[in-house]
Parts: structure tokens; C-alpha cells; sequence
């Protein structure tokens, strides 16, 4: 039989030096240092490095959410931008500032950048124009961010899917994109199930017997009023609705359908008569047609309980001066309140840097529509009263672009596409660059300051 030794001889093995070793292993961490008996200074360090690493942890989280971080502008905008398609960034914005995942504009706006217009007070002029949250999902989102006026839509009667994808596409050597969206919208029941939820949310969260005042006002929009708030639900900051015709709809009754469904939550209606993207509809903004479908709109909002909603209409860049003085005829015969100047452009300047998306029809937007909304808008600044306010928009990326605005006759002014690009800082950094625009000078100095004096309402 062959002894132990055929396989190689077996050490030895000492109880003594196993137990030692058991010990030893016993006393390991999971990072593999060995841990020596606690002490009264371990604990006290211990308890120091907790808390500086929690107060790490807030830190670092109180600057994430602060809209000003470099995070947002630098590293999460570019991901997006890499990771996805224009329209699923869209998506996922909305998404992201309708669940409150959005930062936070955490200075209150300087009081030099304060305007009045419509008869309500804008803690500043910056504002978020309609295209961005069609469907009313991100409203408060929005206004976290900093803009004073937010405008969502546009929203037709009936849901509509819209043009068919894709139909969203950047253009980042101009910073600009083209969009042939086509007004896919939920439709003027969703979305007015929506701001109704808004405000019997801001009712219970607000209010410390809520359900007494929801059982009175059972259609919750009235209860802001009753509250004496701004339909916004916040001082200073102004809701606007954007309304829009269905692609098979009536050219007038659509319109009048939107002011009954959802004037009773705007502070502002906003009639889109200059979208590229559904057949027929910049016909609208001829002259008899545009003042028999304005008056048909004022008229109806005439019916809606006080504090009535303004009325506001939204224009091409792409028109004559020809065209814009039959703009400012139908505006004054019809009382409208105000013109927002300008939607899209279906021209494509010769400036713009070539891409392989240039040539695809729709909208273009940013920078090179900049010129053309400067143009229309100070021709018609020129063919309107001064009562008649007007809104900026279009290429508006910084507080110069603001500013240019505002001296060419601008009361606010409103971004799209620029926020797309450089995410949720820019409200602030556009306020911020604006009082460096201003130097000592007020918000409300300089609007119209370029202009020749404006007409009196007769």
C-alpha cells in the first residue's frame, strides 16, 4: 500500500497558528483593512467624515438643481444631443420638467428687468414661446426655470398626430433648427383636463381647507381669480394658451372653440395664424380674413367671465410691408390686444452653413431668422399704436439679441429654440446679460428707444 508520502508529504497543521489566522481574517473589512479596538477620537472622526460627506452630498445636490450649474450646459445638454434624436430630447425635456426633475432659477429677477404689459406685471421679459410644451405638461417646470410669461400649445379642438416623423431637425453649425410638427396636439379636452388638475393641485397644496373651496368652484378654473392670483398661479409670471386650427378644421370656429374650452385658464390667448406647417393656415393672415377671424375671437372672449384673457396675434416673418400694414389694419379694427413677432421661416437664408438637413421643408428657427423678425417687427411697430403691445421672437440666444428687441419695440420677448441648445440656464443668463445690456438703465427705458415715435390709438 502506498504510504501518504506517494502524493507529497502533508504539513503539519497547528491548531495555534490556525486559530491565529481564523482571528486575523475575523478582523478584515471589506475594503481588507484590519480594524483596531474603537476609541472615543475613532468615533469622534468617524462621525466627521460622515458629516462632511453628507454635507458633500447637499452640496453637490443644491448645485445640480440650481439652473446656473455648468452640469446642465456642459455635460447633460451635450449627452442629450448624442443620445438622441431632436424630437426624442423634446420628449425627454418635457417629461423631465412635468416630473419636477428640472432645476431651479434660485435668484429672484432684479427689479430693473420688471415690465408691464397686458395689464399685468412681469417680473422680467423673458418668456417661453408656445411649441415647447404643446400638450400643457411642463408648465411649472417652466416657470422654476425663470421665465416670466409661458405660452404652451399650440393646441387644436380635436386631437391630431401631426406630420408624420421625421419632422424635427437641428442645424448646429446655426444653432437653428426646422420643425414641420403640423400641431400635433391632444386636443382642447386634455389639455384642459390638465391645467384643471394644475389648479385643484395648487388649491390643495396651498389652501388649508382645500375641498370647500373645490366644491365651489367644481370647474377649478375660476378659483385663481376668486383667490385673486394670476392664472399662472404666481405673481409675476403670465400663462398664455396658443391656439391652432385641426389640418381639416374651420378656419374661424376652431379658433372661437379654443377661446370657450381654455380662456378661462389663460391670462393670455394666443392666435397662430403663421405656422408653416398646416396647409392653408398663413392664408389666415390676409387682411379681411384676419380681421373677420380676430373679431370673431375677441368677440367670444368677450363672453368669459372677468378678468378676461388678452388676445394676442402670432405672425410670419415672410411678409411684405405691404403685408404687415393689412396686419396692423386688422389688428386695430378688430381690438386685438397684442402681435407676437415672429413664428418660423420658410426661406432659407443664404448665410446658413450647409447640413444635410437644410433643404427639409418646415420651419426654420434661431439665429438666422433673427434678422427677418427684427424687420417685421419694426415695420409694424411703426404701423401701430403704442397701446398695442408686442412680443419678440425669434434667433433671441442672449441679453444683446433681448435688448435689440426690446429698443426696436418689444415689450417681452420669447425663446425656443435656443433654450434647445443650451438648456435650462438660459432664462438666467439671458437676465443676467440683459442688466449687463442695460447698464444703469430700467428694462422698460429702452423699449421702442431705436423707434420713430408710435402711433396714438385713435
Amino acid at each position: 500500500m502506498s504510504s501518504p508520502r506517494a502524493f507529497g508529504a502533508l504539513p503539519r497543521v497547528s491548531i495555534t497558528s490556525t486559530a491565529r489566522t481564523i482571528q486575523r481574517f475575523s478582523q478584515r473589512t471589506l475594503f481588507g483593512r484590519a480594524t483596531r479596538p474603537s476609541t472615543s477620537l475613532t468615533r469622534a472622526r468617524n462621525a466627521v467624515y460622515g458629516a462632511l460627506t453628507l454635507a458633500g452630498l447637499g452640496v453637490g445636490a443644491f448645485y445640480a438643481t440650481d439652473s446656473r450649474s455648468a452640469l446642465w450646459r456642459y455635460a447633460a445638454m451635450p449627452i442629450l444631443h448624442l443620445t438622441t434624436d431632436p424630437e426624442q430630447g423634446h420628449w425627454l425635456a418635457i417629461k423631465g420638467l412635468s416630473m419636477g426633475i428640472g432645476p431651479f432659477d434660485r435668484v429672484s429677477d432684479d427689479e430693473r428687468l420688471a415690465v408691464e404689459a397686458f395689464g399685468k406685471k412681469f417680473s422680467s421679459p423673458v418668456s417661453m414661446a408656445a411649441g415647447f410644451d404643446k400638450q400643457a405638461e411642463a408648465i411649472d417646470g417652466l416657470f422654476d426655470l425663470g421665465f416670466s410669461y409661458v405660452e404652451i400649445g399650440s393646441v387644436t379642438p380635436f386631437p391630431q398626430p401631426g406630420n408624420p416623423l421625421p419632422r424635427f431637425f437641428r442645424l448646429p453649425d446655426d444653432q437653428a433648427v426646422i420643425n414641420r410638427y403640423g400641431f400635433n396636439s391632444d386636443g382642447h379636452e386634455a389639455v384642459a383636463r390638465r391645467l384643471r388638475d394644475r389648479v385643484r393641485k395648487w388649491v390643495i397644496d396651498t389652501f388649508p381647507s382645500p375641498y370647500n373651496l373645490l366644491s365651489q368652484y367644481p370647474d377649478g378654473a375660476a378659483i385663481a381669480d376668486a383667490a385673486g392670483q394670476p392664472r399662472s398661479l404666481r405673481p409675476g409670471k403670465v400663462l398664455g394658451v396658443n391656439l391652432g386650427k385641426n389640418k381639416t378644421g374651420e378656419e374661424i370656429e376652431d379658433y372661437v372653440k379654443g377661446v370657450r374650452a381654455l380662456g378661462a385658464f389663460a391670462d393670455i390667448l394666443v392666435i397662430n395664424v403663421s405656422s408653416p406647417n398646416t396647409p392653408g393656415l398663413r392664408s389666415l393672415q390676409k387682411k379681411e380674413m384676419l380681421a373677420s377671424l380676430l373679431t370673431a375671437v375677441v368677440s367670444e372672449r368677450e363672453k368669459l367671465a372677468e378678468p378676461k384673457p388678452r388676445v394676442c396675434v402670432k405672425i410670419a416673418p415672410d411678409l411684405t410691408e405691404s403685408d404687415i400694414e393689412d396686419i396692423a389694419w386688422a389688428v386695430k379694427e378688430s381690438k386685438v390686444d397684442g402681435v407676437i413677432v415672429s413664428n418660423t421661416t420658410i426661406s432659407r437664408p443664404s448665410h446658413l452653413i450647409y447640413h444635410r438637413y437644410v433643404e427639409e421643408i418646415g420651419g426654420l428657427s434661431g439665429p438666422p431668422v433673427k434678422p427677418l423678425a427684427l424687420t417685421a417687427l419694426r415695420t409694424l411697430r411703426r404701423h401701430l399704436p403704442k397701446e398695442i403691445t408686442i412680443i419678440g421672437a425669434g434667433g433671441i440666444s442672449n441679453g444683446k439679441d433681448a435688448v435689440e428687441f426690446a429698443r426696436a419695440g418689444a415689450s417681452l420677448v420669447q425663446v425656443y429654440t435656443a433654450f434647445g441648445y443650451e438648456g435650462p440656464g438660459l432664462p438666467r443668463k439671458i437676465k443676467d446679460e440683459i442688466l449687463e445690456e442695460l447698464g444703469g438703465q430700467r428694462w422698460v427705458d429702452v423699449i421702442g428707444s431705436e423707434s420713430a415715435p408710435v402711433l396714438a390709438l385713435a
